[in-house]
């Protein structure tokens, strides 16, 4: 189970950090990942993290202003979103996938993220 929180209302310029606090399963053999999906747009991919070696991968547009770090003790994901822009609105999402998988299959429920100009 996957549950996200630390989302809402911030100026633009300004900045948050979401958690993504996973239960029931050990992650040293997945890829935990962000992705948002704003009103009338499709999904899209944040970054990720591998759990077991910390390696991150970012989209090009937040890249410099978005960071992922992982805790392994906690079994949580952060997402420091730092710089925020009125087009980073939108509902995030964790998730995790398997590296015997393609797809991500488990979900967190969403957070929104509001960015006001």
């Amino acid at each position: 189970q996957l549950q996200a929180s630390g989302g809402g209302l911030v100026q633009a310029g300004g900045s948050l950090r979401l958690s993504c606090v996973v239960s029931g399963r050990t992650l040293s053999n997945y890829v935990m990942a962000w992705f948002r999906q704003a009103t009338g747009k499709e999904r899209e991919f944040v970054g990720s993290v591998n759990w077991s070696i910390g390696r991150v991968v970012y989209a090009d547009s937040v890249k410099g202003r978005f960071t992922i770090s992982r805790d392994k003790a906690k079994n949580t994901a952060y997402l420091q979103m730092n710089s925020l822009k009125p087009e980073d609105t939108a509902i995030y999402y964790c998730a995790a996938q398997h590296r015997a998988q393609a797809e991500y299959t488990s979900w967190g429920q969403g957070t929104q993220v509001t960015v006001s100009s």
